[in-house]
């Protein structure tokens, strides 16, 4: 038995534009309930939508962050259901022509780069916000009704919840670049609906797909993915189809928990959204969103690789996420030495922020101190012992003066030949043992003889300069 998972994503992307997409209300988050409302995006009879041309410019670029075909026809229609959360009693999206569509995803995997197709990405308005308090009412918040969204939907090329996630992870970032969305999924400006079931390729036997819809973070997605996966799996092995049916993940109990059944797609009955003119998108306004794309991942990775002369990893993991690169470049235009920055932010760094649970983007290091920092340790002020302490009282006590702090606390680097060699024979002369173990091969006690100088000088010598003096005279 050969199981292969087959797995398609649909991602709601909330613009960051200042007005909404058909009125002019606010377009912000955690105002007072129902306070950036107006007729026109709570339905009212007789008011008409007009089209944010922001939005329109941001689904373009995020069209062209993914390699897509950009539609110049601009065509809007209504997606038609009753809901507490859609005041008008329709949706207006597009269903026949998208603006974008047949773009791809690369994504790196044990056996290499693999495309992930996107099939289209669309533009449409968001609901309102379902409040479910504890005396069992729900309370309708329609300061989101109306945000301006993108839908993107990729192709069923994901074979598993690692590169679900890892095209998640690489969509995200992108769209962080472009600068259209924050996609804070905690806010709800970005959401991921999932389509999986399971085949069996040797038999031809499937599963039903299942949906698995509310999803608020990757962590939870990966776990309603692993799970749902497994189940499909037993059903494969039991000969049960299925049903099609949505689901949703419960982070308590560890499982998806059934919704709704779906015997036949939903009926929406698409109309075309006869308020909203047919537009025809001219080749100068697409060319002029074009030249004001900033640079993408790939992009500065290959720029990073040319100007400061990183290794592969080291470029690739810096250029991974927004933040973090624009991070290394600031502290590397203080410190003119992109290998140590480089070196220290994507182990030391990166290690703090994995210990203490954050996002990077929550880094408690002010560029400036970090800074300071590094060029102590270049300037061999300090040695990278030292560094690394400092680094951790950053971290947790907040901000302060690295060259402050050493000049007080005495933690100059001593690199005096003079002092270094005295320490070094006092250290010798005191363990004959440890010199007989090295000079019978065993290496360990070079490093007790050099952990003995280092805590002789109390920790400020010279690392480097201990070894070379350890070793002229061990010869």
């Amino acid at each position: 038995m050969s199981l292969k998972t087959v797995i398609g994503l649909e991602i709601h992307v909330e613009l960051q534009t200042a007005t909404k997409m058909f009125c002019s209300c606010k377009n912000e988050y955690g105002c007072p309930p129902n306070t950036n409302v107006c007729p026109v995006c709570l339905g009212h009879p007789g008011t008409l939508p007009r089209i944010n041309k922001k939005a329109i410019e941001y689904a373009i670029m995020a069209g062209m962050a993914f390699g897509c075909e950009i539609s110049t026809d601009m065509k809007m229609d209504r997606k038609k259901y009753f809901y507490p959360d859609l005041v008008k009693g329709y949706q207006i999206t597009q269903e026949r022509t998208p603006i974008c569509k047949n773009g791809f995803i690369e994504i790196e995997t044990e056996q290499g780069i693999k495309k992930l197709r996107i099939q289209r990405i669309h533009i449409e308005e968001d609901t309102g916000k379902s409040i479910h308090n504890e005396s069992g009412h729900t309370l309708m918040d329609y300061n989101r009704a109306g945000v301006p969204l993108i839908e993107i939907v990729s192709e069923p090329d994901m074979n598993s919840p690692k590169e679900a996630i890892s095209f998640l992870n690489n969509l995200k970032e992108t769209i962080k670049y472009l600068g259209i969305s924050d996609v804070k999924m905690e806010e709800g400006s970005l959401r991921c609906d999932v389509n999986l079931n399971v085949v069996d390729e040797q038999t031809g036997f499937k599963t039903k797909i299942t949906e698995i819809k509310n999803l608020n973070s990757f962590k939870s997605a990966s776990r309603a993915m692993e799970y749902e996966q497994n189940r499909h799996f037993e059903n494969i092995k039991n000969k049960i189809e299925g049903e099609k049916e949505t689901r949703r993940w419960d982070e308590e109990k560890s499982q998806t928990i059934i919704m709704r059944h779906k015997e036949e797609g939903n009926d929406y009955r698409f109309s075309v959204e006869a308020d909203i003119p047919y537009i025809k998108l001219q080749e100068t306004f697409i060319e002029n969103v074009k030249s004001r794309m900033p640079e993408l991942p790939h992009e500065k990775k290959k720029r990073f690789l040319e100007e400061y002369k990183l290794s592969e990893y080291d470029a690739n993991v810096l250029t991974q996420n927004k933040f973090l690169s624009e991070y290394f470049e600031k502290v590397v235009l203080e410190v003119d030495d992109a290998s140590l920055v480089s070196s220290w932010l994507l182990s030391d760094v990166l290690r703090r922020i994995k210990d203490l649970e954050i996002e990077i983007e929550q880094i408690p290091l002010n560029v400036n101190s970090f800074a300071s920092l590094l060029k102590l340790v270049k300037d061999k002020k300090i040695n990278a012992n030292v560094g690394k302490k400092l680094l951790r009282e950053l971290f947790e006590e907040g901000d302060f003066d690295p060259i402050k702090v050493v000049e007080e606390r005495g933690l100059i680097q001593i690199s005096d030949d003079s002092a270094l060699i005295e320490i070094v024979e006092e250290i010798l002369k005191n363990n004959p043992q440890s010199i007989e173990d090295y000079k019978n091969g065993k290496d360990r006690a070079l490093g007790f003889l050099m952990g003995q100088c280092m805590k002789a000088s109390k920790g400020k010598g010279n690392p480097q300069k201990f070894n070379e003096l350890i070793l002229e005279r061990l010869v």
